[in-house]
């Protein structure tokens, strides 16, 4: 799982213990860090939130939530269970009012006495992002940001500002109280296995590298498609939309990581490096050429079998009117020596047929095509990254048919995680969460990173919201999106490739 490394004692103080993310991600995680002896001996959970409740009740609450989100390891470890509610604790905090914050420091120091642990501290903010700089700033009047009586880090989650400017204001919001090494934007994306694994495959092995480049590669795909809709989510998705919910953060991240050069040594900010010059080197879509460069769609009620399944505007929150994306597929360039001229297509969309995420670089075809009249199509080679589910990686090439004569067939040849049955696959969350209690933040976004990539999508955004000439397209549910998408490529007969499950 994770090569284990001297952790020190330390707390983390969730904001928000109360809310969804803190219940289905946080807890279960540490939970199984806890298990897989991970966490250091002196070590305790506070949580904060508005409900008025003592350490026994919030346990309970907490054993609750490990029962239904994280069934297989209470059941199973019970005693474990048990151990871990211990260090499980609470205290009642307004976000909003800064008098609350001087209890929470009050609070620390007496645990600190207590449980003799050093005020190494964590902060993971697991509230909604427009109270992100008042607790910051409220952490910050107490003096709960000084580094004298041991570490501070804050854990923010995405997204990381609205726009630009706000991603800015809330950066040096942030910056007021916080050095850049103790800030840790979360990226779940990047703490996913197969994410990390394309360093590994194009670093490691020779036979990679030397073709990931415009010499070699013919386009690369990045898509990343639910099978849902915005559920329970649609005031605040009807807010975001595709464009912000996945492309700013995932998807570019995937795509730098994708496209990024080899660092010159395997640290933090040698990686980190190289992924924001991916993200420097985005080509800008200029207003007039987004009709031409980006597709957005949004999905329209379907029946499917005997049932229909509602249209974005009949979701709970969701305005009758919205114009709210909830399908994008983009055409950009890296204007750089290893990918000049070669497109990336990157795709994002709810109700689509399947859940996958995944990265496909077609190649170019063989410079001289001895085949070519024996086959009906001439697809191109294909290397093939599923992030998500059923990961691995395949390489799709040409065989010959069995028989007479020199027909092809293009076969593939894969390898999946699921696999290596004696290994285990940690949460992302799981692995960001222990990255942060080294102080290791290779797999978080830099501040430099989440700028640039606001940087990139806010001219699209800005000519959607100002041009009304620009269209949203409407797709059926359980299709892959608007038609329309397909025209983003330069020959009318390439299409995008439709994942299976």
């Amino acid at each position: 799982m994770f090569s284990k490394k001297n952790i020190e004692d330390h707390f983390i103080v969730i904001f928000g213990s109360n809310g969804d993310l803190s219940k289905r991600k946080l807890l279960p995680a540490l939970f199984q860090l806890y298990i897989d002896d991970f966490l250091p001996k002196k070590f305790a959970i506070l949580g904060t939130g508005s409900m008025e409740k003592d350490d026994n009740i919030n346990r309970e609450d907490v054993k609750s939530a490990l029962s239904e989100f994280s069934a297989k390891n209470s059941n199973k470890y019970p005693e474990k269970l048990e151990e871990f509610l211990n260090k499980v604790y609470y205290k009642k905090v307004q976000n909003k009012n800064e008098e609350d914050f001087e209890g929470l420091k009050n609070h620390l120091d007496k645990l600190t006495e207590k449980l003799d642990v050093k005020q190494n501290i964590i902060y993971y903010f697991s509230i909604p992002p427009f109270l992100y700089e008042t607790v910051a700033d409220n952490l910050v009047k107490h003096g709960l940001n000084l580094e004298t009586d041991g570490w501070k880090r804050v854990i923010v989650e995405k997204p990381f500002g609205y726009s630009y400017a706000t991603a800015i204001e809330l950066d040096n919001k942030l910056h007021e109280g916080f050095d850049e090494s103790q800030i840790y934007r979360i990226d779940h994306y990047l703490g996913k296995e197969t994410v990390q694994n394309i360093m590994v495959t194009r670093f490691y092995n020779g036979f990679f590298e030397p073709i990931w480049n415009r010499k070699y590669v013919d386009r690369v795909e990045i898509t990343a498609s639910e099978k849902i809709g915005v559920g329970d989510r649609g005031g605040y998705y009807d807010t975001s939309g595709a464009m912000r919910d996945m492309v700013q953060n995932h998807l570019l991240q995937v795509l730098a990581v994708v496209a990024m050069e080899p660092p010159v040594i395997f640290d933090s900010d040698s990686i980190r490096n190289e992924t924001v010059k991916v993200l420097q080197a985005l080509r800008p879509i200029k207003s007039s050429d987004v009709p031409n460069q980006v597709v957005r769609g949004q999905y329209i009620a379907t029946k499917v079998g005997d049932n229909i399944m509602q249209g974005y505007r009949q979701e709970n929150g969701v305005s009758p009117i919205s114009k709210t994306e909830t399908f994008v597929a983009i055409k950009t360039y890296i204007d750089n020596w290893r990918w000049g001229d070669v497109p990336f297509y990157i795709r994002t969309g709810k109700q689509l047929p399947a859940r996958v995420t995944e990265v496909v670089i077609h190649l170019k075809h063989a410079p001289h095509q001895l085949f070519k009249q024996l086959c009906l199509t001439q697809p191109n080679n294909m290397i093939i990254l599923r992030i998500h589910p059923d990961a691995g990686i395949a390489i799709d090439f040409g065989m010959k048919i069995p028989g007479a004569g020199y027909k092809v067939q293009n076969v593939d040849m894969s390898f999946k995680y699921a696999d290596l049955i004696e290994t285990k696959i940690p949460e992302a969350y799981e692995r960001l969460l222990l990255d942060c209690m080294v102080g290791d933040s290779t797999l978080y976004a830099r501040a430099d990173a989440v700028k640039t990539s606001w940087k990139f999508i806010d001219p699209i955004i800005q000519a959607w919201e100002n041009d009304n000439n620009i269209p949203l397209f409407f797709y059926e549910c359980n299709t892959w999106g608007p038609k329309e998408a397909d025209n983003l490529f330069e020959d009318k007969y390439t299409t995008w490739r439709e994942p299976e499950e």
